[in-house]
């Protein structure tokens, strides 16, 4: 039986995307947290009648500390060997919005790339192995309950990494880490191609749009009525834009519409 994984997990859109994931699914669920796992997998759990709890794993991962994220991925290959990660979830991600050049500060920049670049790469370098390979046997499609035939794996990214659609400026560290996260899901998508074949495995990117979680809290006056989206219904959004895209538009962004946002 594959299984799905959330990256962090212990709050927000991760949090939200677990707990449904759970509720949708019978499929083992791994999610991660830096600290207080135990507390935070009775939190994913709280409410969910009728879901078995043994289905839940909750992992020490911080994405800035390679060890934990390697740690985790040898959990994940020896406890579900002989299956593969069929869906996966990278959001780790930090806001600092400079208005001007002044405003850049190197220390606050380096810690921005680091959790918003440097932890998705690290992320993709140990979990991408998971994936399913060219001999890997996919599961009935019957049995996915609604999720993608194919595996996918998805980088949690953002409208303004798009390069073509930035008309606003400013932002400068964190749209060039969303860039960035953005390059990354297309390379990661062409390496997948290769291991695994055309319409086995996918990676993308995904904007959840603006969300009522504590990365955005400062901007919420500046959303228009009815575009803030609270952190449940974007991650119903998210999952049912991932479980429509085909194979053939893998390595590309897309927003909680399913529409598709230029590089």
């Amino acid at each position: 039986m594959p299984y799905l994984l959330t990256c962090p997990s212990s709050r927000g859109i991760g949090f939200a995307l677990t707990r449904r994931l759970l509720r949708a699914t019978t499929l083992p669920v791994v999610a991660t947290a830096r600290s207080d796992t135990a507390g935070v997998r009775a939190a994913l759990l709280a409410g969910l009648d009728g879901v078995d709890a043994g289905r839940l794993d909750v992992l020490r991962v911080d994405v800035t500390d390679e060890e934990t994220i390697a740690a985790a991925a040898k959990h994940c290959k020896d406890k579900f060997a002989g299956t593969h990660l069929h869906l996966a979830f990278t959001l780790p991600g930090i806001l600092r919005a400079e208005r001007s050049p002044a405003q850049i500060d190197a220390a606050a920049a380096l810690d921005t790339y680091r959790t918003n670049v440097l932890g998705p790469l690290l992320l993709l370098k140990h979990l991408s192995p998971l994936l399913p390979r060219r001999s890997t046997a996919l599961p009935d499609p019957s049995t996915l309950q609604k999720l993608p035939p194919h595996a996918t794996y998805a980088l949690m990214s953002a409208r303004v990494g798009s390069i073509a659609d930035n008309a606003l400026g400013g932002w400068y560290s964190y749209r060039s880490s969303k860039a960035a996260v953005n390059s990354l899901a297309k390379t990661l998508h062409l390496h997948l191609r290769q291991q695994a074949g055309p319409d086995r495995a996918i990676a993308v990117a995904l904007h959840p749009g603006t969300v009522r979680t504590g990365l955005s809290k400062e901007y919420w006056g500046g959303v228009a009525e009815g575009k803030l989206l609270d952190a449940d219904r974007a991650a119903e959004a998210l999952l049912d834009v991932v479980s429509h895209l085909r194979p053939e538009q893998g390595g590309r962004c897309w927003d909680w519409k399913g529409e598709e946002i230029p590089p």
